[in-house]
């Protein structure tokens, strides 16, 4: 694979049923009509053990849009640092033909899925899976000059922006593009595992209500800035990768995690 978490790294965008990344972000998930007697997966699953003790993430991407091995490293030393799981976390690539689209709408995104995905979670075996996306077109409800990077909108799914991604990362004055994408996938897991005040509860209210479910600390990976491609470039000033605050991570310990 090619050198190597609405985290709108942008707006948030609107839908009905889907978990999403940013204002008005519901905080329970809904259940995944693969897996078998539709069971619901909740922040909880990913973060302990008691339901499922392995993770695999399968990472799907367009042939040429692929993530760097340095974001992907990146991501999986975040998992294993925040998620029990006794069984061990792996990520699955896998690469896919263009679907052929100039924008993804978030009903395109979904038949995506249900045509490529693979792997799903299996409660028996207490494996648990997750999906991300790396798409080759930009978002469709894009408003402007701001662009979203990614967006959470199942439980246990996500895309990334690829495209939209390269076109804010690697350039002067830009955040290099690991950078960017280990902020967005990071982020995105954020949300999935219940981040800020989204199906993991908080030790103490440290949410920016006016942001939608992030955090009100400005140097934490779950603010809001990380979400919008003009105050990202300063969120990420001097290369360096945001990390979860204390608060975020009281919250994951307080629900099952590390």
């Amino acid at each position: 694979m090619k050198q190597l978490f609405k985290f709108f790294l942008i707006l948030g965008v609107g839908t009905i049923l889907f978990f999403r990344c940013g204002r008005d972000h519901p905080s329970l998930p809904d259940p995944d009509d693969r897996i078998p007697n539709k069971v619901v997966i909740k922040p909880n699953d990913f973060l302990s053990g008691e339901n499922y003790d392995r993770l695999i993430v399968e990472v799907a991407s367009v042939q040429g849009y692929e993530p760097t091995d340095e974001a992907l490293n990146n991501l999986k030393a975040f998992l294993e640092s925040r998620l029990n799981k006794n069984g061990g976390i792996g990520l699955v690539p896998a690469s896919i033909p263009s679907p052929g689209k100039a924008a993804y709408s978030l009903d395109d995104i979904k038949k995506i899925e249900q045509e490529y995905r693979t792997l799903f979670s299996d409660p028996e075996e207490k494996k648990l899976t997750a999906w991300f996306f790396f798409a080759d077109a930009d978002y469709a409800e894009n408003e402007g000059d701001s662009k979203v990077l990614g967006i959470a909108y199942a439980p246990a799914s996500m895309i990334i922006f690829e495209k939209t991604v390269r076109e804010f990362s690697g350039g002067r004055g830009q955040p290099s593009t690991p950078v960017l994408e280990t902020t967005v996938t990071e982020h995105e897991f954020g949300h999935i595992l219940g981040l800020v005040n989204n199906g993991t509860g908080m030790v103490v209210n440290h949410q920016d209500i006016t942001h939608g479910k992030h955090c009100d600390n400005q140097d934490c990976l779950m603010y809001w800035a990380a979400e919008h491609s003009g105050p990202v470039i300063n969120f990420l000033t001097g290369g360096k990768i945001p990390s979860l605050d204390q608060n975020c991570l009281n919250d994951l310990k307080n629900n099952g995690g590390k």
